[in-house]
């Protein structure tokens, strides 16, 4: 299962099912598989837990998982500060009782357990973590066992991935999510609070969502091997448009990128570097005057480009064009700051796909003095897209793809890539690879979700998390593409 759900879909879905389901169904259910999860996980036989429950339901997934973890011969210990507030809870800790399983109150601080399993709360926490459920997070974390949380990790936004309130919870080495994944176990926090993510559906059928995991399978069609009978112009013609005075490396790194990545012809046109006339590192790219571009399948325009008036007529008449447009970096800052060109923008029919980091996103959606983003990545780009009439790719930890020119906006998080790509030019190199596949004909949100998969795995293939330079990304990428294609 690829499909994310949002909490209020999760509800609906819960709802929905305990009206046909008996009382208590859901969570003998959810119990059930963690306890068999953690079993087949368990690094030793028997093994040692200790479970964290708090009053609600995710408490009760809790005392079932304890239950069912002590009838495999394991040995369980349930901490539970407060009492059980829903009837299925505290019918999980009534059965849990009369099975012979200990409960206690106070965090057993001098022993040690193989395993911490955190089913202090779910989906449902609305106030940061505080008191003595705060107190069992940090402990935890600092007690060298290993944490499993059940569903979310505690303190943790399950849209967002943020920690509530600012006040970082438990984060686990291993989530076992239950019903659908959550967009938040993807994305901001999320990336590093929950570890290993594994989904367990519970028997449910599936059920439509609006939001998904990128994969493989979501551009499929950029996966297809070239007919042996190819030339260069069956792949399509490219210009990238930026590089005012003393950033013409930014357009030069999207542009190699882009040649790298199988675009025909790549034209390369520095507004800022008009006596620029080779690029000595890559002589195959084509430098053309503005004026002088041919015609073109795709445009990449914004990396390094400025905000000057010859900036602003560039960004204005490639707008203009009926071909896809990647728009990036200066440009995103002048569309923010010139209500004109954001509505020649929104009105263009060609695909247009914006490529922000959350500052730019914030500029756009919110003027060009904003500061920040809503924490809420997933509804941002939703926002973003939908204004625009685009494709957004907003870049960040757990990079978020929104299709907004149509009905619903689906979504995609993207779970490749890494902190090695927190360096300079690597924003430049994504617009340039997703360029490379506007202009070899392919479907547009295919095209971003090829390239944003494909850069975040450079980072994961190159193994640290500093030292990769963005004019390294390209070949580790195409390396990743020419092995996806020998797998299908």
């Amino acid at each position: 299962m690829n499909a994310l759900y949002r909490t209020d879909e999760l509800r609906q879905i819960e709802l929905a099912e305990s009206a046909r389901l008996v009382p208590g169904a859901l969570m003998e259910r959810a119990g059930h598989a963690a306890a068999a999860w953690l079993h087949q996980s368990a690094s030793a036989r028997p093994a040692s837990f200790l479970v964290l429950c708090g009053p609600g339901n995710n408490g009760g997934d809790g005392f079932v998982c304890a239950r069912a973890l002590r009838e495999l011969g394991h040995d369980c210990l349930c901490w539970a500060p407060a009492d059980s507030t829903s009837q299925d809870a505290r019918a999980a800790r009534s059965a849990w009782s009369k099975a012979g399983g200990t409960t206690c109150q106070q965090l057993p601080v001098a022993q040690r357990f193989d395993v911490v399993v955190d089913a202090m709360f779910g989906i449902g926490l609305a106030r940061p973590l505080s008191g003595t459920f705060l107190d069992a997070s940090e402990w935890a974390g600092r007690s060298g066992s290993r944490v499993v949380a059940l569903d979310v990790p505690s303190g943790l936004n399950a849209d967002t991935g943020t920690w509530i309130g600012a006040v970082a919870g438990l984060a686990a080495q291993a989530t076992l999510t239950f019903l659908g994944d959550k967009p938040g176990l993807h994305t901001n926090d999320g990336c590093d609070a929950s570890g290993l993510v594994h989904v367990d559906g519970l028997g449910l059928p599936d059920v439509p969502s609006r939001g998904r995991i990128n994969s493989p399978e979501q551009f499929a069609a950029l996966l297809r091997r070239r007919p042996q009978n190819s030339h260069k112009g069956r792949f399509g013609s490219l210009a990238v448009i930026g590089g005012a005075t003393g950033m013409l490396g930014a357009p030069v790194l999207a542009a190699r990128a882009a040649l790298r990545l199988g675009a025909g012809r790549v034209y390369l046109c520095c507004i800022g570097g008009t006596d620029l006339k080779l690029d000595p590192v890559c002589p195959e790219l084509m430098i053309r005057p503005f004026g002088e571009l041919p015609a073109l399948q795709a445009v990449v325009i914004g990396c390094g480009m400025g905000t000057s008036a010859a900036a602003c007529d560039a960004l204005r008449n490639m707008l203009a064009l009926h071909c896809p447009v990647v728009v990036d970096a200066d440009a995103l800052n002048l569309i923010s700051g010139d209500a004109a060109i954001g509505r020649l923008l929104s009105g263009r029919e060609a695909p247009t796909v914006l490529t922000p980091h959350p500052l730019e996103a914030a500029r756009l959606l919110r003027g060009p003095s904003a500061a920040s983003l809503d924490p809420d990545r997933v509804g941002a780009a939703t926002e973003l897209a939908r204004t625009f009439r685009a494709i957004a790719v907003l870049k960040g930890a757990g990079t978020v793809i929104v299709d907004g020119r149509g009905e619903g906006s689906p979504y995609w998080i993207n779970p490749t890539g890494g902190p090695a790509l927190s360096s300079a030019g690597t924003g430049d190199v994504l617009a340039g690879m997703i360029g490379a596949q506007l202009a070899q004909g392919f479907d547009p949100v295919a095209a971003a979700l090829g390239a944003v998969w494909l850069h975040g795995r450079a980072a994961q293939v190159h193994g640290a998390d500093l030292g990769l330079l963005a004019s390294e990304i390209p070949v580790l990428a195409v390396r990743e593409l020419a092995r996806l294609k020998l797998q299908s």
